[in-house]
C-alpha cells in the first residue's frame, strides 16, 4: 500500500465515484489500497460536506446496495483536488527530471549538455 495524500484519497474517490456510482466501498478500499475504514469516513465526510448524496437500491433480491452520486458542489470539489493533485504530481515530475539530469550530469563528467 502506497502513501496517498488526502488530496490524492481525495481526487481518486471522487473520480471513481463519478465513474461508476454503483461501486461498493469494498471495492473502492480495494481499487485504492486503502482500508475499508478509511473509504467509510470519507464517503461519511463527503456526505455531510454535500459532496456526494446516496441512494439506496436493491442488488441481488433482498441485498440493499448504495449508489454515490456527486452532487453540484461535489462535482466542483472533484475540479478543484483535480487540479491539486495534478500540480502536485507536475512538481514532483519537474523535480525528479532535475534530478535525473543531475545524475547524468555527474555520470557524464564535465561539459555535459542536457
Amino acid at each position: 500500500m502506497s502513501h496517498q495524500t488526502d488530496t490524492e484519497v481525495n481526487y481518486r474517490l471522487l473520480k471513481l465515484i463519478e465513474e461508476r456510482p454503483e461501486i461498493s466501498q469494498r471495492e473502492l478500499a480495494a481499487e485504492m489500497g486503502i482500508s475499508l475504514g478509511k473509504v467509510n469516513y470519507c464517503l461519511k465526510a463527503f456526505v455531510a460536506k454535500g459532496l456526494v448524496k446516496v441512494n439506496n437500491f436493491r442488488r441481488n433480491g433482498n441485498k440493499l446496495a448504495y449508489a454515490y452520486l456527486l452532487t453540484p458542489s461535489g462535482v466542483e470539489e472533484k475540479a478543484r483536488v483535480t487540479l491539486l493533485f495534478f500540480r502536485r504530481v507536475e512538481l514532483e515530475y519537474e523535480s525528479l527530471k532535475q534530478e535525473m539530469i543531475k545524475i547524468r550530469r555527474q555520470q557524464q563528467g564535465p561539459g555535459f549538455e542536457q
